[in-house]
Protein backbone atom coordinates (compact mmCIF):
# COMPACT_ATOMS: atom_id res chain seq x y z
CA UNK A 1 0.00 0.00 0.00
CA UNK A 2 1.81 3.48 -1.28
CA UNK A 3 2.68 5.50 1.78
CA UNK A 4 1.29 8.97 1.72
CA UNK A 5 3.84 12.36 2.16
CA UNK A 6 1.61 12.72 5.42
CA UNK A 7 2.31 9.51 6.64
CA UNK A 8 5.66 9.10 5.46
CA UNK A 9 6.37 12.50 7.36
CA UNK A 10 5.28 11.06 10.65
CA UNK A 11 7.52 7.70 10.05
CA UNK A 12 10.35 9.66 9.52
CA UNK A 13 9.71 11.67 12.55
CA UNK A 14 9.08 9.23 14.88
CA UNK A 15 12.65 7.37 13.54
CA UNK A 16 14.69 10.53 14.20
CA UNK A 17 13.14 11.29 17.81
CA UNK A 18 13.55 7.40 18.58
CA UNK A 19 17.70 7.88 17.15
CA UNK A 20 17.78 11.39 19.10
CA UNK A 21 16.16 10.18 22.29
CA UNK A 22 20.10 8.43 23.69
CA UNK A 23 21.85 11.15 22.64
CA UNK A 24 19.47 14.04 24.36
CA UNK A 25 18.56 12.19 27.57
CA UNK A 26 22.31 10.93 28.41
CA UNK A 27 22.54 15.15 28.09
CA UNK A 28 19.43 15.81 30.92
CA UNK A 29 20.48 12.83 32.74
CA UNK A 30 23.84 14.30 33.18
CA UNK A 31 22.97 17.27 33.89
CA UNK A 32 20.81 16.81 36.74
CA UNK A 33 24.70 14.84 38.03
CA UNK A 34 26.22 17.67 37.55
CA UNK A 35 23.38 19.82 39.75
CA UNK A 36 24.06 17.71 42.75
CA UNK A 37 27.51 16.65 42.48
CA UNK A 38 30.35 18.16 44.37
CA UNK A 39 33.48 15.65 43.93
CA UNK A 40 35.83 17.33 41.36
CA UNK A 41 36.91 14.25 39.88
CA UNK A 42 33.29 13.01 39.54
CA UNK A 43 32.16 16.37 37.92
CA UNK A 44 34.80 15.74 35.78
CA UNK A 45 33.56 12.26 34.52
CA UNK A 46 30.33 14.19 34.41
CA UNK A 47 31.21 16.80 32.01
CA UNK A 48 33.00 13.90 29.53
CA UNK A 49 30.04 12.34 29.34
CA UNK A 50 27.68 15.34 28.47
CA UNK A 51 30.65 15.99 25.93
CA UNK A 52 30.32 13.34 24.77
CA UNK A 53 26.61 12.99 24.33
CA UNK A 54 26.65 16.45 22.42
CA UNK A 55 29.20 15.37 20.18
CA UNK A 56 26.81 12.44 19.30
CA UNK A 57 23.52 14.50 19.41
CA UNK A 58 25.27 16.84 16.76
CA UNK A 59 26.54 13.96 14.45
CA UNK A 60 23.29 12.31 14.09
CA UNK A 61 21.77 15.59 13.55
CA UNK A 62 24.32 16.49 10.53
CA UNK A 63 23.94 13.29 9.20
CA UNK A 64 20.05 12.95 9.32
CA UNK A 65 19.78 16.73 8.11
CA UNK A 66 21.76 15.26 4.54
CA UNK A 67 20.32 12.05 4.71
CA UNK A 68 16.72 12.57 5.01
CA UNK A 69 16.84 16.79 4.73
CA UNK A 70 17.50 19.46 2.21
CA UNK A 71 20.90 19.89 3.29
CA UNK A 72 23.92 19.93 0.56
CA UNK A 73 22.84 23.82 -0.75
CA UNK A 74 20.62 24.68 -3.41
CA UNK A 75 22.42 22.91 -6.40
CA UNK A 76 21.28 19.85 -7.63
CA UNK A 77 24.95 18.11 -6.64
CA UNK A 78 26.39 17.74 -2.96
CA UNK A 79 29.93 17.33 -2.50
CA UNK A 80 30.48 13.43 -1.52
CA UNK A 81 33.15 14.87 0.94
CA UNK A 82 29.96 15.69 2.92
CA UNK A 83 28.67 12.45 2.84
CA UNK A 84 31.85 10.94 3.70
CA UNK A 85 32.18 13.15 6.76
CA UNK A 86 28.32 12.21 7.37
CA UNK A 87 28.60 9.00 7.71
CA UNK A 88 31.94 9.36 9.77
CA UNK A 89 30.33 11.27 12.34
CA UNK A 90 27.54 8.74 12.43
CA UNK A 91 30.35 6.04 13.18
CA UNK A 92 32.90 8.12 15.76
CA UNK A 93 31.58 6.24 18.75
CA UNK A 94 31.93 2.46 16.84
CA UNK A 95 35.02 1.58 17.28
CA UNK A 96 34.70 -1.64 15.56
CA UNK A 97 33.29 -0.68 12.41
CA UNK A 98 35.89 0.36 10.15
CA UNK A 99 34.95 3.07 6.74
CA UNK A 100 36.34 2.13 3.19
CA UNK A 101 35.50 4.88 1.20
CA UNK A 102 35.45 4.29 -2.41
CA UNK A 103 33.26 7.30 -4.43
CA UNK A 104 35.87 8.86 -6.59
CA UNK A 105 33.32 11.44 -8.00
CA UNK A 106 34.11 14.99 -6.44
CA UNK A 107 29.96 15.71 -6.02
CA UNK A 108 26.82 13.40 -6.76
CA UNK A 109 23.22 13.98 -7.55
CA UNK A 110 20.96 14.75 -4.32
CA UNK A 111 18.94 11.17 -4.46
CA UNK A 112 22.40 9.31 -4.90
CA UNK A 113 23.74 11.02 -1.42
CA UNK A 114 20.64 10.12 -0.08
CA UNK A 115 20.45 6.33 -0.86
CA UNK A 116 24.22 6.32 -0.17
CA UNK A 117 23.98 7.59 3.44
CA UNK A 118 20.61 5.51 3.76
CA UNK A 119 22.17 2.66 2.93
CA UNK A 120 25.05 2.80 5.04
CA UNK A 121 22.84 3.43 7.90
CA UNK A 122 21.19 0.10 7.49
CA UNK A 123 24.08 -1.04 6.96
CA UNK A 124 26.32 -0.06 9.71
CA UNK A 125 23.26 -1.31 12.04
CA UNK A 126 23.29 -4.59 10.54
CA UNK A 127 26.85 -5.56 11.46
CA UNK A 128 26.06 -6.28 15.13
CA UNK A 129 29.87 -7.10 16.14
CA UNK A 130 31.33 -4.41 14.09
CA UNK A 131 33.57 -5.14 11.12
CA UNK A 132 34.06 -3.17 7.74
CA UNK A 133 31.43 -1.12 5.81
CA UNK A 134 32.89 -0.08 2.28
CA UNK A 135 30.81 2.43 0.26
CA UNK A 136 30.76 3.31 -3.03
CA UNK A 137 28.96 5.11 -5.75
CA UNK A 138 29.57 6.86 -9.41
CA UNK A 139 27.24 8.09 -11.85
CA UNK A 140 27.84 6.69 -15.39
CA UNK A 141 26.16 6.80 -18.96
CA UNK A 142 23.65 8.47 -17.41
CA UNK A 143 22.61 5.84 -14.55
CA UNK A 144 23.68 6.22 -10.62
CA UNK A 145 25.11 2.86 -8.87
CA UNK A 146 25.56 2.96 -5.35
CA UNK A 147 26.88 -0.17 -3.90
CA UNK A 148 27.62 -0.75 0.16
CA UNK A 149 29.25 -3.90 1.28
CA UNK A 150 29.58 -4.91 4.94
CA UNK A 151 31.80 -7.69 6.13
CA UNK A 152 32.08 -8.50 9.94
CA UNK A 153 31.90 -11.88 12.35
CA UNK A 154 28.20 -11.51 12.65
CA UNK A 155 25.66 -9.78 10.17
CA UNK A 156 21.84 -9.42 11.24
CA UNK A 157 19.61 -7.13 8.71
CA UNK A 158 15.68 -7.09 9.86
CA UNK A 159 13.49 -8.98 7.54
CA UNK A 160 11.18 -5.92 7.46
CA UNK A 161 14.33 -3.72 6.63
CA UNK A 162 15.13 -5.89 3.92
CA UNK A 163 11.59 -6.38 1.98
CA UNK A 164 11.08 -2.68 2.33
CA UNK A 165 14.19 -2.15 0.75
CA UNK A 166 13.43 -4.06 -1.63
CA UNK A 167 9.74 -4.45 -2.20
CA UNK A 168 8.76 -1.20 -0.70
CA UNK A 169 7.02 -2.23 2.62
CA UNK A 170 7.38 -5.53 4.29
CA UNK A 171 4.34 -7.57 6.03
CA UNK A 172 2.89 -5.14 8.68
CA UNK A 173 3.17 -1.92 6.46
CA UNK A 174 5.62 0.48 6.48
CA UNK A 175 6.93 1.37 10.11
CA UNK A 176 8.95 4.36 11.48
CA UNK A 177 12.02 1.79 12.01
CA UNK A 178 12.03 1.22 8.20
CA UNK A 179 11.77 4.80 7.58
CA UNK A 180 15.05 4.98 6.02
CA UNK A 181 14.73 1.78 3.81
CA UNK A 182 11.13 3.27 1.96
CA UNK A 183 13.17 6.64 1.39
CA UNK A 184 15.90 4.12 -0.79
CA UNK A 185 13.11 1.81 -2.46
CA UNK A 186 11.43 5.03 -2.92
CA UNK A 187 14.09 7.25 -4.45
CA UNK A 188 15.90 4.44 -7.02
CA UNK A 189 12.13 2.69 -7.80
CA UNK A 190 11.06 6.42 -8.64
CA UNK A 191 14.14 7.05 -10.83
CA UNK A 192 13.23 3.85 -12.87
CA UNK A 193 15.62 1.40 -10.91
CA UNK A 194 15.82 -1.62 -8.22
CA UNK A 195 17.51 -2.21 -4.71
CA UNK A 196 18.92 -5.09 -4.23
CA UNK A 197 20.82 -7.31 -1.12
CA UNK A 198 22.42 -10.27 -1.00
CA UNK A 199 21.95 -13.16 1.60
CA UNK A 200 25.04 -12.94 4.13
CA UNK A 201 27.54 -15.12 2.85
CA UNK A 202 31.44 -15.89 4.47
CA UNK A 203 30.32 -12.82 6.69
CA UNK A 204 29.48 -10.55 3.64
CA UNK A 205 26.39 -8.82 2.78
CA UNK A 206 26.05 -6.11 0.14
CA UNK A 207 23.27 -3.96 -0.31
CA UNK A 208 22.63 -2.72 -4.12
CA UNK A 209 21.14 0.46 -6.34
CA UNK A 210 20.66 1.16 -9.49
CA UNK A 211 18.51 4.00 -11.10
CA UNK A 212 18.28 6.81 -13.86
CA UNK A 213 20.30 9.93 -13.39
CA UNK A 214 18.27 12.99 -13.48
Amino acid sequence: MPVSPVEFASLLCSRLCHDLLSPVGALNNGLELLADETDPEMRQRVLDLLSESARASANKLKFFRLAFGAAGGFGEHVDSREAKTAIEGLLIDNKRTELGWMVEAATLPKPAIKVLLNLAMIASEALVRGGKLDVGGEETGGQLEIVVKIEGPRIILDPELRATLVSGEGEGGVTPRAAAAYLVHTLATGAGGAVLVSEPADNVMVFGAVFNAR
